[in-house]
């Protein structure tokens, strides 16, 4: 299977002791700590329920509106471009290339709200940090959340580039779009798979369930597959940050990309990588 093509960087027995294991019913059983009995993670553990009662009717609304505009901007510029596509590798490329950078942009967005900031930051904190913070202390918590709460958030993200291509397919000559057509299809790719990163996120972390063409896609490494990102799950937490096809974790690993990020800016800031996700954590009743 194409899951299994690379090593993971994390051994068998790192992942068995140090992340919670999530191939039951979503049940959140685990394996006992060495230091005690007390609960490191699932929907009983202090921390995931403080910071499941910060989500807001303001945060829904907003999530409402995101999901409801991205959907339409979608729609619209699908049935637009339908008109110009050419079948050629070119294109074949474009899409690829728009793939690859919304599995980059996943890892990007998926480092920094894990790595930095706190859930007290104004506007940012318990809207858009608070749901990292929470999903490490119970990370079956987003098989719970229902299609707005889990894709809200990344709709927002798409609707800006969206309704430019929109724009562009409404007012530009024909002419102009065939010539930029394989740019616009990277950025509507790019969008797409944005989009759904948090929903192919969602299932792999769904061990029961899944309809067979979505294990299919995980299997083949077309999706995010669940053992490969079971590799984020053990604590800290400091690795395989990219959740939409999972493509990039492993080079970027490789070569050190986000622990030298991590060095450049702890030397520049003081700040220290992962410490509010760790405060969290540490809750206790």
């Amino acid at each position: 299977m194409a899951t299994t093509l690379l090593a993971p960087v994390k051994t068998e027995r790192q992942i068995f002791e140090h992340s919670m294991s999530e191939d039951d019913p979503n049940a959140n059983t685990q394996v006992p700590s060495v230091v005690g009995t007390e609960l490191r993670w699932g929907p009983r553990h202090k921390g995931a329920q403080e910071l499941a009662e910060l989500y807001s009717p303001g945060k829904r609304l907003q999530e409402w509106v995101c999901v409801v505009v991205c959907c339409t901007l979608c729609v619209s510029a699908g049935l637009l471009m339908a008109r110009h596509i050419q079948a050629d590798a070119s294109l074949l490329l474009a899409a690829m290339a728009g793939v690859l950078t919304a599995d980059f942009a996943s890892g990007v967005v998926h480092w920094a709200a894990d790595t930095w900031g706190a859930v007290d930051l104004p506007l940012i904190g318990k809207n858009f940090l608070r749901p990292f913070r929470e999903h490490h202390i119970d990370p079956t918590s987003i098989t719970r959340h229902d299609f707005i709460e889990t894709n809200g958030d990344n709709f927002a993200i798409t609707i800006p580039v969206l309704a430019r291509i929109v724009w562009q397919l409404l007012t530009y000559d024909d002419r102009i779009i065939d010539q930029q057509f394989n740019w616009i299809a990277y950025w509507y790719l790019c969008c797409i798979f944005v989009a759904m990163t948090n929903q192919i996120h969602k299932w792999s972390h769904t061990y029961f369930g899944l309809p067979t063409w979505v294990v299919w896609l995980q299997e083949w490494h077309i999706v995010l597959p669940r053992r490969h990102h079971r590799i984020h799950h053990v604590a800290p937490h400091e690795t395989y940050f990219c959740i939409t096809t999972g493509w990039l974790n492993w080079p970027l690993e490789k070569l050190h990309f986000w622990s030298t990020l991590e060095t450049i800016i702890e030397a520049l800031t003081g700040c220290k990588p992962r410490a509010d996700d760790l405060k969290w954590a540490h809750k206790r009743s």
